[in-house]
């Protein structure tokens, strides 16, 4: 554990990317996606939560979210999808792929995943999706997906907004992430030994670029679990529940270590996170008991221990009140 609330979040949810597919399009063009809770199971096996993203490596097009504007995208921008919804990118806005024979298979690892373009389909072992619309514009997107936990507990979910663009200006000409979207498109043709893994491991990296990109765009007034990340005193008591679960903590005693009195300290982290740091503990305890009854054979007795709890009663009362399942029924559900 360390200091790094934000890096001790994305390791106890199991962040994990890859990068699946590639649009190489001349306009006009559209790619339409399903919200991902449909095809989470197929590219994801496992995953409970799928964000998508798209980085423009070559050309400029057009990022659609129903509800909200239109987005120009030129070379070097990314635009995420955190809530998962669907949405569609174009050369033009308002295009959509036709809807009669457009349903295509890529065959990402390890399944096939659902996609509908506006153009043949691919070879079955194709990933990338050739559109030729017969314009002398040609766009190059990198496409992929994010998968981590929502359950019991995430709170960094309900802290991000439908969609996030960050311009190439945002990040620099020589960002890193631009690198790293031409990197992509060159893998796609030589598909050199170990080169997925590491397009996966990038494509992690690039999450959390966008997310400090997104924070640092957080007007002051604005509240929520990234936000009170970045408040002074909210901060700090939530680095010190995160570095420390399994302590007995109590509200006077992380004020003083956060530099607040009981009072200040309870109202000012209701204000960002939404619930009181009491609450929040317990929430968080459950979420890093989730993952060890999932993903390892420890006893009830050992998980409860390193989360917090004297007994494994004590825990079990605990856990099955908050996720609403006993541990050993969650495990049981983790493991099908």
């Amino acid at each position: 554990m360390t200091g790094d609330t934000l890096s001790d979040l994305l390791r106890t949810v199991r962040l994990r990317g890859a990068l699946y597919f590639y649009v190489d399009g001349s306009a006009p063009w559209a790619v339409q996606a399903p919200p991902s809770r449909e095809i989470a199971q197929a590219v994801m096996p496992g995953t409970e939560h799928l964000i998508e993203f798209h980085g423009v490596a070559e050309g400029s097009c057009w990022a659609e979210l129903a509800g909200e504007p239109a987005i120009r995208m030129g070379a070097g921008d990314v635009v995420m999808f955190p809530q998962g919804n669907a949405h569609v990118m174009s050369s033009a806005p308002g295009l959509r792929p036709p809807r009669s024979g457009s349903e295509i298979f890529f065959t990402p690892r390890p399944a096939q995943m659902p996609y509908a373009i506006s153009a043949e389909a691919p070879a079955a072992t194709e990933r990338t999706a050739r559109l030729d619309g017969g314009g002398p514009e040609r766009t190059r997107l990198v496409c992929g997906f994010l998968g981590l936990d929502a359950r019991p507990f995430n709170p960094l979910l309900a802290a991000l907004p439908r969609v996030i663009h960050v311009p190439a200006r945002a990040l620099g000409a020589d960002d890193w992430v631009t690198a790293f979207l031409r990197l992509a498109v060159a893998e796609s043709s030589l598909k050199r030994p170990g080169g997925e893994a590491v397009l996966d491991r990038m494509s992690e990296m690039l999450f959390v670029e966008v997310l400090r990109r997104y924070l640092d765009s957080l007007p002051a007034g604005e509240i929520g679990w990234l936000a009170g990340m970045r408040d002074p005193v909210v901060g700090r008591a939530l680095s010190l529940l995160h570095q420390r679960p399994a302590q007995s903590w109590t509200l006077e005693q992380l004020g003083r270590e956060a530099g607040l009195s009981r009072s200040s300290l309870h109202e000012r982290f209701v204000h960002f996170i939404g619930q009181p740091p009491m609450q929040y503990l317990t929430s968080w305890r459950m979420q890093a008991a989730a993952g060890r009854l999932r993903d390892g054979d420890a006893k009830l007795a050992e998980i409860a221990l390193a989360v917090g709890y004297e007994s494994e009663a004590a825990f079990s009362r605990a856990f099955k009140r908050v996720v609403g399942v006993a541990p050993g029924a969650w495990r049981r559900e983790g493991r099908l």
